[in-house]
């Protein structure tokens, strides 16, 4: 079964590679979605795949990279569909 969230995490977790982790670790638990930085200083994220991987990769969110401290990972479910392989988007 798929499931779809989008996340927001927040913390320090920008200027310490979350993006480009986040994107590794997507892809190679074969999820589709994006990441991107938001000027408030959070990462948003949509997650859409297997439920049961998408939840494990909500999971390792906590972790992050060696350098992030994450403070918040706040889930909501989503319609948004797959649309190829997960990709960091531009910050908005």
């Amino acid at each position: 079964m798929n499931s779809s969230v989008h996340v927001t995490i927040g913390g320090r977790v920008q200027g310490v590679g979350y993006r480009a982790w986040c994107r590794d670790e997507a892809v190679r638990r074969g999820l589709s979605g994006w990441v991107r930085n938001r000027a408030s200083g959070e990462v948003e994220a949509a997650i859409i795949g297997d439920a049961e991987i998408v939840d494990e990769f909500l999971a390792a969110l906590w972790t992050g990279p060696r350098a992030a401290s994450v403070s918040t990972v706040d889930v909501v479910a989503s319609d948004e569909a797959p649309d190829g392989a997960f990709s960091v988007r531009a910050t908005v």
